[in-house]
């Protein structure tokens, strides 16, 4: 992670004062003089503008900067990138992640990504997996084309709602319309509502933006309570999700990692290649088996850029198989030689292995 701080205002190092005519005259000064000299010197800044120490007590200092400090808890004054328009629940997610940023909406994941490499954007804060929906697979490729770290990750419990414009009843209602992920979590309540068409849009919060700039009377939108308020909508039913338990894991994306620590619960996240081959996949995984450390996920997707593997198996035409990337979530920290002597087994037979980032677990609640 890159710190930084505000330049200090230069300061001459050579020559401060007035330079003397030509026909000043240079004046010996007695010892008593040097001494006094030396003495004013040790209270005052010397020229390079540090302040030396006296004998008169201690000076205070700015303290060391430490990784605690590093990891930004509240976000104070970073702009925090996410998917979607203002209400999107990745809003929500950045709030929770750093209650104190400028949050900047983007059109796409990609977008995201690409405000943060290029300095438009401090941090990134985009979902990586739904507890009801699975994966989202397009930030797993975005993460091995980009080259962000992965720096934290922050889950929110997501409570679904059914907004309309004002005056708007649910009998009213003939469509829903939300992200396709959201439709999906909602399809029972919406059934038992009488709500059987549904449109798909890209976002959630942009459902409620587009229903309030439309003014439409026969369709609601499933977003969040948020995005109630900053559309004007009036909320016609709350927590119609079919699964109480739905919950968004999140990742917090920089330009450089944080530094990783062992006095707290940290995870880390690589991705690998393996040759094909039996047994393969097992040795792979039995270097953190013999360490005990536990893999709290694994996702397989194949490897854009070698898509197919020709195998010749003595058959009279070639087998053509996927080449597969392995995503792996360790409960350990980088900072922990085992973890880093598990990766440096697994290197060793992998055909191709990244850290995405070593990072703090979000013990809070959803």
């Amino acid at each position: 992670m890159v710190v930084s701080t505000a330049s200090s205002p230069l300061i001459p190092t050579g020559g401060g004062g007035r330079r003397q005519p030509p026909h000043a005259l240079s004046i010996p000064v007695r010892s008593s003089r040097r001494r006094s000299l030396s003495a004013s010197a040790s209270r005052d800044p010397d020229r390079s503008g540090v302040p030396v120490p006296s004998s008169r007590g201690p000076i205070s200092l700015p303290r060391p900067l430490t990784s605690a400090d590093l990891m930004e808890p509240s976000g104070d004054g970073l702009k925090v990138a996410y998917q979607g328009y203002p209400g999107a629940y990745s809003e929500s997610a950045a709030k929770k992640a750093y209650p104190s940023c400028h949050t900047v909406p983007c059109e796409y994941f990609e977008t995201a990504f690409q405000a943060v490499e290029g300095c438009l954007a401090d941090r990134a804060v985009l979902p990586l997996e739904n507890s009801l929906g699975g994966s989202i697979h397009r930030n797993y490729d975005l993460l091995l084309r980009h080259r962000l770290h992965i720096v934290g990750e922050v889950r929110l419990a997501v409570r679904h709602c059914l907004l309309a414009n004002q005056g708007v009843k649910i009998e009213n209602l003939q469509s829903a319309m939300s992200h396709p992920q959201a439709l999906a979590q909602c399809e029972q309540t919406l059934t038992k509502l009488g709500i059987e068409h549904k449109e798909a849009v890209d976002d959630t919060a942009g459902a409620a933006k587009l229903i309030a700039e439309q003014k439409l009377q026969d369709t609601a939108a499933v977003a969040s309570s948020l995005a109630a308020e900053l559309y004007g909508l009036d909320i016609l039913a709350e927590n119609i999700q079919d699964d109480t338990d739905n919950v968004t894991r999140f990742m917090m994306l920089a330009r450089e990692p944080i530094i990783p620590r062992t006095d707290k619960p940290f995870k880390t996240s690589i991705v690998f290649c393996l040759e094909e081959g039996p047994g393969q996949l097992f040795k792979a995984l039995a270097v953190f088996a013999l360490r005990k450390i536990n893999l709290t996920k694994m996702e397989s997707r194949p490897h854009k850029k070698r898509p197919l593997r020709v195998a010749d198996d003595n058959c009279s035409a070639p087998l053509k198989h996927f080449d597969y990337l392995f995503y792996v979530d360790l409960e350990a920290s980088m900072a922990d030689p085992n973890a880093q002597n598990a990766l440096g087994n697994l290197k060793e037979f992998a055909t191709f292995l990244r850290v995405l980032g070593s990072y703090p677990t979000d013990v809070s609640e959803a």
